[in-house]
């Protein structure tokens, strides 16, 4: 059975946040739709659990004493395999549309900002969980340079070491390489983003254009098509 097809209560979630009635009442929430969930109130609880146990998806709070959301973020996107491409939501009590941004380029798939309906966070969830198993991935390999995009495994090198995906950054490749050389509607690329304005995409292209290419100001592989939105170009 594919991670798509588990049941709820196989889906582990990680809730981090450092305020206890939050934290408790997330847990009891989350739990009762049926999730497993592990609860930690900080940065360095969280590591130690990311650490040695396999997560679904991680619920992290912003604006948290000592290590905050943000900080955490980066770090476990520079952490190596599964565990640094687990999925990301962000708690926020943070209005600003810059911060919202500043969580995405660090690598959050979603953001949610309090105070905010149970309801909608289970649904975010869902939705997160739904496009980082995606079941119809485009088949086959595409030669990027000096990168390689396995589309059946999600996984990315370069020079033959491989780099470092989110989940979203994954998606948004598959559906690339599905019409390769073909340009796709960029509210397209964005009705399986955080953001249906698009500009969730256009953080996701910057980020992989600074993986992919030698220059990322003048892409040579994920092109920008003037009015219309992105296009793949592999060799």
């Amino acid at each position: 059975m594919s991670a798509a097809d588990a049941p709820p209560r196989s889906r582990h979630l990680l809730v981090v946040d450092d305020d206890d009635r939050i934290r408790d009442l997330l847990k009891e929430y989350l739990s009762r739709a049926g999730f497993r969930v592990t609860a930690a109130a900080g940065g360095s609880a969280a590591r130690r659990l990311l650490a040695t146990l396999d997560f679904d998806l991680a619920v992290f709070d912003v604006m948290m004493p000592g290590e905050d959301g943000f900080s955490l973020t980066k770090w476990l996107r520079e952490q190596r395999g599964q565990a640094g491409r687990t999925p990301v939501l962000m708690l926020t009590a943070l209005g600003e549309a810059g911060n919202r941004i500043e969580g995405l380029k660090l690598g959050a798939d979603d953001y949610l900002g309090k105070p905010f309906e149970p309801e909608e966070l289970l649904l975010r969830i869902e939705a997160i969980l739904r496009r980082s198993h995606d079941p119809q991935p485009a088949s086959g390999a595409l030669r990027l340079g000096r990168c390689l995009f396995d589309t059946d495994r999600g996984e990315l090198t370069c020079d033959g070491e491989p780099v470092k995906l989110t989940e979203a950054e994954v998606l948004l490749l598959r559906h690339l390489a599905r019409t390769p050389h073909e340009a796709v509607d960029r509210l397209e690329l964005a009705r399986d983003s955080v953001d249906p304005s698009g500009r969730a995409v256009d953080v996701q292209v910057t980020r992989l254009r600074r993986k992919i290419e030698t220059d990322a100001k003048s892409p040579r592989y994920l092109q920008t098509v003037r009015g219309v939105g992105y296009r793949l170009a592999p060799d």
